[in-house]
């Protein structure tokens, strides 16, 4: 499917699972005026959980934004017990684009189509857990999900598919 940019929103290949623990590593947030973390923390298990097997169950999907010939980002999500975690009922969500690519449209594109196919799948909702000062808070209010709890650093939320 096109969009109005340069960049196009797909399903992700066959194969293309093993650059998900690149989006997954590019997904941590990292605020300002701070050191990101080594590549080996996508490593570990509480963020192994997001990509491990990946694919090998009927709740995982991921579409992937293609740009230039390369992916440029990924939105995916499966029911899983990470930080997110509603329910079992519930896909958890996780979007990443390359730095070189954000601010051109491709995270809102990403997230609706993704929302979309998760719609037209019949789940209830999906959620996330995003940090507090992370600027995709505002991506993800726009696109309708809204607080269903609080910590001192990350709101979780929910996008209710009703």
């Amino acid at each position: 499917m096109k969009t109005d940019s340069d960049f196009r929103i797909r399903q992700l290949l066959p194969g293309e699972e093993r650059l998900m623990k690149r989006f997954l590593y590019e997904a941590i947030f990292v605020p300002e005026g701070s050191d990101p973390p080594p590549e080996e923390i996508a490593d570990s298990p509480g963020l192994q959980v997001y990509i491990r097997d990946f694919g090998k169950h009927e709740d995982d999907h991921c579409l992937a934004a293609e740009a230039e010939g390369r992916i440029a980002g990924m939105i995916w999500c499966r029911i899983m017990d990470d930080y997110g975690h509603i329910n079992d009922e519930t896909p958890s969500l996780a979007l990443s684009v390359l730095k070189e690519y954000r601010g051109i449209g491709i995270g809102t594109a990403l997230m609706k189509e993704m929302l979309s196919l998760l719609k037209s799948l019949g789940y209830p909702g999906v959620s996330l857990s995003v940090q507090k000062e992370n600027r995709a808070v505002a991506l993800y209010l726009k696109a309708g999900f809204h607080t269903v709890k609080e910590t001192e650093e990350e709101y979780i939320m929910v996008c209710d598919m009703n």
